[in-house]
């Protein structure tokens, strides 16, 4: 059976209009163990947790990001499958908007640094093709919609 995770792909918006492209910033988090890979805040869901609130706890964990201080984006939702250390894994991710720009991200132990990245920039750090489509939809799901 495939280990499942959910996770948030949590960004900002500058002040600027929504058509401008680079208003949109990224949350990456740099893990502190293995290849200290950047992805957005994700973990495994605890007995009778639900796939999204399994993605909002792991945000508060690991980001210190509380789910009342999220907008989550109707209409969003994309599963990643892959093979993390020899085994089968899935990755469900939702798009979340911080409601304060300037929303102070606390990190746990799991990680050692994070991000606000624009697209490309957030493409280059997510080494894994997979996390940079998920990112680049994202993006498009942004800026081709009134989200």
């Amino acid at each position: 059976m495939a280990l499942r995770a959910c996770g948030l792909i949590i960004f900002r918006r500058r002040l600027m209009p929504k058509v401008d492209n680079t208003a949109v910033e990224f949350l990456l988090l740099q893990a502190s163990y293995g290849i200290h890979h950047w992805t957005p805040p994700k973990g495994h869901a605890e007995p009778g947790e639900s796939d999204l609130e399994t993605a909002l706890r792991e945000t508060q964990e690991e980001a210190g990001i509380e789910a009342g201080q999220l907008t989550i984006i109707e209409g969003f939702r994309r599963e990643l499958s892959y093979v993390a250390r020899e085994k089968p894994k899935t990755v469900i991710y939702w798009l979340a908007e911080v409601k304060d720009y300037n929303v102070e991200v606390r990190l746990s132990h799991e990680h050692q640094a994070y991000r606000w990245l624009g697209l490309e920039e957030a493409c280059q750090l997510a080494q894994f093709k997979d996390m940079k489509a998920v990112l680049q939809e994202g993006h498009h799901f942004l800026c081709s919609t009134a989200a």
